[in-house]
């Protein structure tokens, strides 16, 4: 009866749960400038509008904290274009070098574990060889893309692992490349939890300007929707971060 009655009370006891883990973030996302232009006509962007009109546009790549590890998001174009600049003045240029934006934050490119580039166009992986050790990740139907001369896009001797869809970088879902093919073949998009701001989806070239967000437009490719569907779907405070982006 003594051990009824102990059993009865020991069920009667309030039940312990777990909390709910908190969402894992990355600790912080650098947005550096790494290449700017004055395209003379900004309607390839925007079908039937502004025809004529010049835009500015900024090459950005970024710069992610995760604990004690770094992880470089597009490398925009060549640091070589600071010293030797284009002569056309529609071309890329640059003021500035990846290297001294790292070195503003504290870190030296032998310092980054990954690497990603949003596709292989020159205007993002320019500066992919100053992270020799570094683990590319990149969509495997972008990886076998050749240039048009047929040569490689990327070294065979840098470390890579060839993606065939979306991943999760650090494993705990606080940075995932979503597979956002249309642009290019191997097309993707970076989605990062930040502890302020919440998701923050970098679209590479999906999307281009903030405006273009128009039902008409989100019919051009799978890339393009996709972004639209994180952009409007449950992501809490999520943001698509367009090409021509600088952290505003």
């Amino acid at each position: 009866m003594r051990l009824l009655s102990a059993i009865i009370g020991l069920l009667a006891l309030p039940l312990v749960t777990q909390p709910a883990a908190a969402k894992a973030k990355a600790e912080r996302l650098y947005v550096v400038e790494c290449g700017q232009r004055t395209a003379p006509n900004v309607s390839p962007w925007t079908p039937g509008v502004n025809v004529g009109k010049p835009i500015d546009f900024v090459d950005t790549c970024y710069v992610i904290k995760h604990g004690s590890d770094w992880m470089v998001w597009d490398t925009g174009l060549p640091d070589a274009i600071v010293s030797t600049p284009l002569a056309d003045p529609n071309a890329w240029r640059r003021t500035n070098t990846l290297v001294g934006e790292l070195t503003k934050i504290g870190i030296k490119p032998g310092d980054v574990k990954y690497l990603a580039v949003s596709h292989s166009h020159p205007d993002h992986i320019g500066n992919v060889e100053l992270f020799p050790q570094a683990m590319l990740l990149v969509q495997q139907a972008e990886y076998n893309l050749p240039n048009q001369d047929g040569s490689p896009r990327f070294k065979a001797t840098h470390p890579v692992t060839k993606l065939q869809g979306d991943y999760d970088v650090f494993g705990d879902g606080s940075v995932t490349i979503l597979s956002t093919p249309g642009h290019t073949p191997g097309h993707q998009s970076l989605l990062v939890e930040l502890p302020a701001t919440g998701a923050v989806l970098l679209s590479g070239d999906a999307v281009h300007l903030r405006t273009i967000g128009t039902p008409r437009v989100f019919r051009l490719s799978t890339s393009i929707r996709r972004s639209h569907w994180l952009r409007c779907s449950g992501w809490p405070r999520s943001e698509v971060a367009p090409e021509n982006w600088t952290g505003s």
